[in-house]
């Protein structure tokens, strides 16, 4: 856990803790709730803080996670979290799968999208560019984390993590199914007035398929910038191109935003640092400029990252040894092996020209990995036949 001083998103003074659920405003006495040690400083919640603070002074801890579990972010076009799938989810905790937190929690496409980001294209390319760069970091801080994926894979590489996101639910799915307790989370809106964990400079800070949602983009990168510090180093992946209309929402950038952004950077294709993972090479950087027709770029910047890029062939982007690992599940029984069955035809077409894994596999349906580069399983690990889920997949 890195354990950063937090500030008021509203008028920037310190925190302290109030109570084993609550953090209070030292000047001004503001109170914002604290559930399974997650900190909720959403500004413009305030009928929303209330009752959940309420319902913590009053020992119902139950119902204000109830409450705060609805919660959802701006750019959420889907059905409200029905009441009584919040309900059974909080009481069947501690014994339901991720799989089935995500139908609860009413997240549709977007549960989809957790579910399976473990073989997806655009997290792994985040993966290979953070393998192509890796210095070794102490700290890292994940700005838009979601469920954890990231964090996940460098708490298991000995990292301390920290990880922030405007939706409270994922944080909470994050310390449950996915990262454990160790990580420190925090639920903030990059709007807000006052950024919530300022002057606290990490080794490596990452942001993956979230960038281009934000308004305004330079502020949050300054932000970021900050927390790098004088030896620090970014790693933002999936950022979506003006010039080529993905599937996502958000506010897309142009080739000269990333020239303007980053003039520090090495600048990628996703699908480049996706190749390269399945190839075990180093991957290519361009120019910006050279980039104008790629579905998404990915930027290393900042002081501390390495000048040029290694191969991918080992490290982050593979399992340590003896590493239980699950056929894709992706994959379903079709006669003597297994085919792939998307779970959805947009997922299909978003991400299935650009997928690593074979459409069919022999399986077995699990097997242990050996580990290093010349293991039988590593090509078929590394292009993410098996995969290494959470326990409660």
């Amino acid at each position: 856990m890195i354990p950063f001083p937090l500030v008021s998103p509203s008028t920037g003074h310190a925190l302290k803790p109030d109570a084993p659920h609550a953090l209070r405003d030292v000047e001004t006495g503001e109170r914002w709730p604290v559930i399974d040690g997650i900190p909720y400083l959403r500004v413009g919640r305030e009928a929303l803080v209330e009752r959940v603070l309420a319902h913590l002074d009053g020992g119902e801890p139950d119902e204000a996670l109830c409450a705060i579990l609805a919660d959802q972010d701006d750019w959420w076009n889907g059905p409200p979290a029905d009441s009584a799938d919040l309900i059974t989810l909080i009481r069947e905790r501690r014994t339901a799968t991720l799989r089935d937190a995500v139908r609860l929690l009413g997240w549709g496409r977007v549960g989809d999208y957790f579910l399976h980001r473990w073989s997806d294209p655009t997290y792994l390319a985040g993966l290979a560019m953070l393998e192509a760069h890796w210095n070794d970091p102490v700290c890292v801080f994940e700005f838009a984390c979601g469920i954890g994926h990231y964090l996940r894979e460098l708490a298991r590489r000995g990292c301390k993590v920290s990880g922030a996101d405007v939706v409270f639910a994922k944080l909470w799915v994050a310390r449950h199914w996915v990262v454990g307790e160790k990580a420190q989370l925090v639920c903030f809106d990059a709007n807000s007035p006052h950024w919530p964990v300022p002057g606290a400079p990490v080794d490596l800070v990452v942001c993956n398929d979230a960038f281009y949602f934000l308004d305004d983009k330079p502020r949050v990168l300054d932000h970021l910038r900050q927390m790098a510090g004088d030896e620090g180093w970014l790693a933002l992946s999936h950022i979506h191109n003006r010039d080529c209309p993905g599937f996502s929402a958000g506010k897309a950038v142009s080739v000269e935003d990333i020239g303007d952004l980053f003039p520090d950077a090495l600048v990628y294709d996703d699908d480049e640092l996706t190749r390269s993972l399945a190839e075990a090479r180093a991957p290519i950087p361009h120019e910006a400029g050279d980039l104008r027709g790629c579905e998404a770029f990915s930027v290393v910047a900042g002081p501390g990252m390495r000048p040029a890029p290694r191969s991918v062939v080992d490290g982050l982007t593979l399992p340590k040894a003896g590493t239980p690992l699950a056929l894709n599940p992706l994959y379903g029984p079709d006669g003597n092996d297994f085919a792939i069955h998307f779970p959805s035809e947009r997922y299909a077409a978003e991400y299935g020209p650009r997928v690593t894994y074979p459409m069919r596999s022999p399986g077995p349906e699990r097997l242990t990995y050996g580990g290093g580069i010349d293991a039988p399983e590593t090509k078929r690990v590394r292009v993410r036949e098996f995969v290494d889920l959470p326990e409660r997949w």
